[in-house]
């Protein structure tokens, strides 16, 4: 029986895309920042741990300057939520100007080759709007996975949105997704992937700011069985209304060493280029869970503030 929590969790997402998608864009964006800024003044524990989380991005940061990043990170974090609930009322136009991603070639030429192309993120930016521009610009479908959120219907929203803009979506549980990913690699598709935090409890080990943390081996092995390129992607904000974001050269399978070895050394690759974009804009990396193994518990624990 779906609980009082869980249809009161997926009433809140339904209004959001029902009314604010209807909003100016002006008082859309005033209403993301007054958001942001109340969530962050009551200091919960997505705010607390987005602040610690920044202090490993930033590590010579005093309290004031932390508290100023989470400030920001939250700004940040509304307004992708404040752009996801209208994407799907923005124009094509809209859509396709909204974007603007350095090193795009390295993306283009992927395409136009037919091997297979892996994009893979951390969680910055809006990288719906990043995906609904590959597949309205660059005229590109791609195939993605997205984790199985509570309640079941909230999942289902999801997925209804992300296949509205042009995505094929596949659940994180039940085993099958690797091998449909693998297809369409093979068939010469595009697969995009959120990458830097493992759901699985069994990733790759890599350093990450100066720690240990663990992330997906999904991206390394798939580029290696498929014979995919492999590109990493970090997004960011200005002031403007556009989304910035760059596409880093491609992560190379190395020439020598068992599958392990060789997925551990491209998902650090993956780690590396993640940090860098992660240290020009860290803002806009919207990190409200646990990530370092410093810092996890010895046993799983329900996400806080998940981001799906």
């Amino acid at each position: 029986m779906t609980s009082l929590r869980d249809r009161l969790v997926d009433g809140a997402y339904a209004l959001g895309w029902s009314a604010v998608k209807t909003l100016p864009e002006p008082v859309a964006v005033r209403l993301g920042r007054t958001v942001a800024d109340l969530a962050w003044r009551r200091r919960g524990k997505g705010v607390l741990r987005l602040e610690s989380n920044y202090a490993r991005v930033v590590p010579d940061a005093g309290p004031e300057r932390l508290r100023e990043l989470s400030r920001a990170g939250m700004r940040s974090y509304l307004r992708y939520w404040m752009e996801s609930f209208r994407l799907p009322a923005w124009s094509r136009e809209r859509v396709r100007t909204g974007f603007d991603p350095r090193d795009a070639h390295y993306l283009r030429d992927g395409i136009a080759s037919d091997r297979g192309v892996i994009l893979a993120l951390p969680h910055m930016g809006n990288w719906d709007l990043a995906g609904a521009w590959v597949t309205t610009e660059l005229e590109t479908p791609f195939t993605t996975v997205a984790e199985r959120l509570k309640p079941e219907s909230l999942y289902d929203r999801f997925v209804a949105y992300r296949e509205g803009l042009g995505m094929e979506v596949l659940p994180h549980s039940g085993g099958t997704a690797f091998g449909t990913l693998a297809r369409r690699l093979r068939d010469g598709g595009l697969v995009c992937l959120v990458a830097e935090r493992d759901l699985s409890a069994s990733g790759v080990e890599v350093k990450f700011f100066g720690e240990a943390t663990r992330m997906p081996a999904g991206p390394a092995l798939l580029a290696q069985q498929t014979g995919a390129l492999l590109l990493p992607v970090t997004l960011w904000y200005d002031d403007s209304p556009v989304m910035r974001g760059r596409v880093h050269p491609p992560v190379e399978v190395p020439e020598t060493g068992t599958r392990a070895e060789k997925t551990s050394v491209m998902t650090q690759a993956l780690a590396d280029a993640f940090a860098t974009g992660i240290s020009d804009h860290p803002e806009d990396w919207h990190m409200l869970q646990r990530l370092w193994l410093a810092d996890l518990e010895p046993r799983p624990e329900p996400s806080d503030g998940e981001r799906p």
